[in-house]
């Protein structure tokens, strides 16, 4: 059978609310999830053995065993497949790489073998990983496993990576209120500019943890802020990647080569988010 390829977008935590904490040490959250036109791209094909060769330009350091994701998730469907991953998001970025390959993986296995993949318990692969496996707007809630497909227009946006790491266990120890109040009711006409201003009245309450973690990412969020037409700059997940919001494709283009000409460090990209 000729191999099968699946998209992995970029995962976009346009809210963040951490809304309590389990007695197993699970935070709950609440979340508004949109997904990017750039992102990995992973290609499976029927194996004697399980197999994972990482390529592309953000290939360094990826693990090619049991430890990715990717391999975890071909697990989970139950069958050997070599895999592909090429690989082009930052890793532990905040911006669900990991989560959005291992369901890129399942989406690739299910064209594959034309079966579907076990939904039960998947957030245990990891908690974005049953937002990312439709790649579709979505209300995340629970330790992950509340997926509510939502309809939102397009959103022009501009992801920044200042390349810095930023461990997740560390973020969410930084944080001292754990019990904080759900997303408010969401507008109707998601991607207008009543849904821009309904998003900055909502929060992430894992970005000022992972400021007091890694202060660069401060420095993004403001120079994110201070490019022209920026209508809202947040970070996604646990960071550190920030995102900005524009009216249209053409400012928030302008703003990224703008922004790669005083940083050309970091990873900047502008995204159309759906």
């Amino acid at each position: 059978m000729p191999p099968s390829s699946a998209f992995a977008p970029a995962k976009v935590n346009l809210t963040l609310h951490v809304t309590g904490l389990r007695a197993d040490g699970f935070h709950l959250l609440d979340s508004l999830v949109m997904f990017a036109d750039v992102g990995d791209r992973v290609t499976v094909a029927d194996a004697p053995e399980m197999r994972l060769t990482v390529t592309g330009p953000r290939a360094a350091g990826v693990p090619e065993d049991a430890r990715n994701l990717c391999w975890k998730a071909a697990e989970w469907f139950g069958c050997a497949v070599a895999i592909t991953l090429d690989k082009h998001l930052p890793a532990a970025a905040g911006i669900g790489g990991g989560s959005s390959d291992a369901a890129a993986v399942l989406r690739a296995m299910q064209d594959l073998y034309g079966r579907s993949f076990p939904v039960e318990g998947l957030e245990r692969l990891g908690a974005d990983v049953p937002v990312c496996s439709p790649g579709h707007a979505a209300r995340m809630t629970g330790i992950g496993e509340g997926v509510l497909p939502l309809t939102m227009a397009p959103m022009q946006a501009v992801l920044v990576n200042p390349g810095v790491d930023v461990p997740t266990p560390q973020v969410f120890k930084a944080l001292t209120c754990k019990d904080n109040p759900p997303m408010d009711a969401m507008p109707e006409d998601g991607g207008t500019p009543a849904a821009i201003a309904w998003l900055k009245t909502q929060r992430n309450d894992l970005q000022a943890p992972a400021i007091a973690v890694q202060p660069v990412i401060a420095e993004v969020l403001a120079a994110l802020t201070a490019t022209p037409g920026a209508r809202l700059a947040r970070m996604s997940g646990s960071g550190a990647t920030c995102f900005a919001l524009y009216d249209d494709r053409a400012t928030a283009e302008t703003a990224a080569a703008a922004l790669r000409l005083k940083h050309p460090g970091w990873w900047i990209t502008a995204a159309t988010l759906s």
